[in-house]
């Protein structure tokens, strides 16, 4: 039986996503498109081919399956309808042939992180969460080398950070950080995970739910499911680096627009081994894929067909083991993208040298209301 999987998307943006498969709809209004997508079936969205490994010229094929609802709709909606509605969606990826089934953005996070619906599957299910934290990290981590700023100076700042991903995320960059600040709305477990942040080896921990507090971050790693963007430009110190994991963005766009001395990256991007053809375009280049689908076809080419992640928790050993099964089969950390763009040389040199100047100053933005130049955040 040849290796396969399947991994569940759903449109983030109505307009954008719906059109990027069906052309006519996507010029519907957003709330039509969300209204009619109640009674939308399940729908193969394409066919991947090409996933080879590099450790022993292993095979893959897989499916892109969708879920027709949003993110609005997932949290409007009454829990055991959306269930119904992705798990009608993993019949249909077992109708195809899969053997896995990954679970991608929302449909990762809705209820109990993915357990109800592989209870009523026949093949397993993962979040993908577990590498998706691998990636983050790394992420973090080559940023800092490449802006050469070592963590051990540096104060990082987890948003999201009494969610599963967050609280791992601090953790793992816990013993080469020099300052923690976590950020999450629910006091007892903020400090639950500055304990075991602790433990793993920074004492220097803030816990809070003022998002002003970031203005001390040199590093951010997001990872909430919210709805709307939460991170504005006056949250952020010049020289800053934001890893934005969730889907939809954290980040506003105006960070883009507003302050080039800030730099914004795509969480958990990964190139993809093999002559890649994923037959939709998701808005990534080619060979390249979000790190929760990646940690589906890690496991379907290693054999490994189990239910990897699932539920709220994740395990540090987890997130160890799906980055050694990833990086023996070649997957690996793509280039830093902001905003479905590549990253030039020339923003990291803007960047490099906002977060080399590192004064105590007021960081300038733009108010989108009076467009005046402002000082807002004191560093």
């Amino acid at each position: 039986m040849q290796d396969s999987f399947a991994f569940i998307i759903h449109p983030l943006n109505p307009k954008r996503d719906v059109g990027r498969k069906y052309p006519a709809l996507g010029k519907l209004p957003a709330w039509l498109i969300e209204f009619l997508s109640i009674f939308y079936p399940p729908v193969l969205v394409s066919e991947i081919e090409g996933i080879q490994s590099v450790e022993n010229g292993r095979s893959l094929k897989g499916w892109f399956v969708a879920c027709p609802l949003t993110p609005n709709m997932m949290l409007r909606l009454p829990t055991p309808v959306v269930y119904r509605k992705i798990i009608q969606t993993g019949k249909l990826a077992e109708k195809l042939g899969a053997r896995i089934l990954g679970l991608g953005a929302f449909t990762a996070v809705v209820g109990d992180g993915g357990v109800t619906i592989a209870q009523n599957l026949n093949i397993p299910v993962t979040t993908g969460d577990s590498y998706t934290v691998a990636q983050a990290v790394q992420a973090i981590q080559e940023a800092a080398v490449l802006l050469n700023r070592p963590l051990a100076s540096a104060t990082v700042a987890v948003v999201g950070a009494t969610g599963a991903i967050g609280s791992i995320c601090a953790q793992l960059l816990a013993a080469d950080s020099g300052h923690i600040i976590l950020v999450g709305r629910r006091t007892e477990k903020l400090q639950e995970v500055a304990t075991a942040v602790r433990q793993q080896g920074c004492e220097n921990v803030t816990v809070t739910a003022n998002m002003n507090q970031l203005a001390q971050a040199h590093f951010i790693i997001t990872v909430t499911s919210a709805v709307d963007t939460i991170i504005e430009p006056q949250h952020l110190r010049p020289g800053a680096v934001v890893c934005d994991v969730s889907r939809p963005r954290d980040v506003s766009k105006q960070v883009a627009e507003q302050r080039p001395d800030v730099l914004v990256i795509e969480g958990g991007m990964v190139e993809v081994p093999g002559p890649v053809n994923f037959n939709f375009d998701f808005g990534f280049p080619p060979k390249m894929a979000y790190a929760c689908m990646a940690e589906t076809m890690a496991l379907a080419l290693d054999g490994n067909y189990v239910s990897f992640t699932l539920g709220k928790d994740i395990k540090l050993s987890q997130v160890q083991t799906i980055d050694t099964i990833a990086q023996r089969h070649g997957f690996k950390l793509s280039g830093f993208r902001s905003f479905e763009r590549a990253i030039t040389d020339s923003q990291i040199a803007f960047v490099q040298a906002a977060s080399e100047a590192d004064a105590d100053i007021a960081v300038p933005y733009l108010n989108p209301k009076t467009h005046r130049i402002v000082d807002s955040v004191n560093i």
